[in-house]
């Protein structure tokens, strides 16, 4: 049954699908690396839980959404990984989009996207694409199992004519790759037919990938380290002007600075029809236009805060608790918002106790 863990704080589409466990990209920065091997690939969710969800059908961590949110496919493992060639679930689950039209985002480096049968169903269905590509550098060094960077342009242009939208994941981003971004990716990815890219900091959570100039540029933020406010900010704007002069929508998914982009959902699916997102979350608080559904008024839903909780130390959550109680909890818990990485947004608005 499709997942929603901490990230419901901030993010619009936190309730996510994922047909594998574990990848074979062999990402150098990949945050699912995190004590585990996953290198080992098994088979998660189903065509058959899926289409469960697509009726209507909740578990504990999800029972506050009463609506089709779009589901996000792929938030944990690539669902177009080479392993897909043999056991095909992803294949069956775009069947069931296709038939259904239920709204999705996926994101992806698989190379099983220009293989006809894919684009077919692809093309039936309501979805937007989401194509991770930092640089050409980035694809040679740290993406040594993932397609080739000339490929995965390739995969932007086939998509970008039969999906909704195609955005280009720029995650995650180093102050390093600044230059190539700005010379090639961002004309490259505009040229190949993008709607719009993202763009995320860093988080390391090995001090191994910290790169001897990049000490001095990172701060402790939770458990992990990440750029510094001031010097990601910078990069970021230059980054903006310049996918703007290109006409691609820009999206900001690093927490502390996604008022920078075009919209605070930044899965870049803002605007189209069925797409309704989650608007009961600290970001709608910080615009002003925080909504709760009646289902997320009820009690016993409140247990996907449960890691948040763990994390942050808000005190003991309990089951009986609405999401709306625990939400508006996180909105004025010091703790949330530093882990998520807000605070100094949160506090110019006087949300903070």
């Amino acid at each position: 049954m499709p997942r929603c863990g901490s990230q419901v704080v901030l993010c619009d589409y936190p309730v996510r699908f994922d047909t594998y466990s574990g990848c074979t990209h062999n990402c150098s920065y990949c945050f699912a690396r995190r004590g585990i091997d996953i290198s080992k690939v098994r088979l998660d969710e189903s065509p058959v839980t899926l289409r469960n969800w697509i009726k209507g059908e909740r578990n504990v961590e999800t029972n506050w959404c009463d609506w089709d949110i779009p589901l996000h496919w792929g938030g944990m493992s690539d669902p177009f990984q080479p392993c897909e060639r043999k056991h095909r679930v992803s294949l069956e689950c775009l069947k069931v989009f296709a038939e259904t039209g239920y709204p999705f985002i996926f994101s992806t480096k698989g190379v099983l996207l220009l293989e006809r049968e894919y684009v077919h169903l692809i093309k039936q269905s309501n979805c937007v694409a989401q194509i991770s590509l930092i640089s050409k550098a980035v694809a040679e060094s740290d993406e040594t199992g993932a397609p080739s960077y000339e490929t995965r342009l390739r995969m932007i242009q086939m998509m970008s004519a039969v999906c909704k939208r195609v955005i280009v994941r720029i995650q995650p981003y180093r102050l390093k790759d600044e230059d190539d971004v700005l010379k090639h990716t961002l004309k490259d990815v505009s040229e190949a037919g993008a709607y719009g890219v993202i763009v995320e900091g860093m988080k390391f959570f090995e001090s191994s990938l910290v790169l001897p100039r990049e000490r001095n540029e990172l701060i402790k933020l939770g458990a992990e380290r990440v750029f510094r406010l001031s010097l990601l900010q910078s990069s970021i704007l230059r980054l903006r002007a310049a996918a703007r002069s290109l006409k691609l929508r820009f999206y900001v998914g690093e927490n502390r600075l996604r008022f920078l982009g075009d919209s605070v959902s930044c899965c870049g699916a803002d605007g189209l029809e069925g797409f309704t997102s989650n608007r009961a979350n600290l970001n709608h608080v910080l615009l002003g236009d925080l909504h709760f559904t009646p289902a997320q008024k009820e009690p016993h839903t409140c247990t996907c805060f449960k890691t948040l909780a763990q994390e942050t130390h808000v005190g003991r959550m309990s089951i009986d608790w609405s999401y709306e109680k625990m939400m508006n909890l996180a909105f004025r818990c010091r703790n949330v918002v530093e882990i998520m990485g807000v605070v100094e947004e949160t506090k110019s608005l006087g949300v903070l106790l």
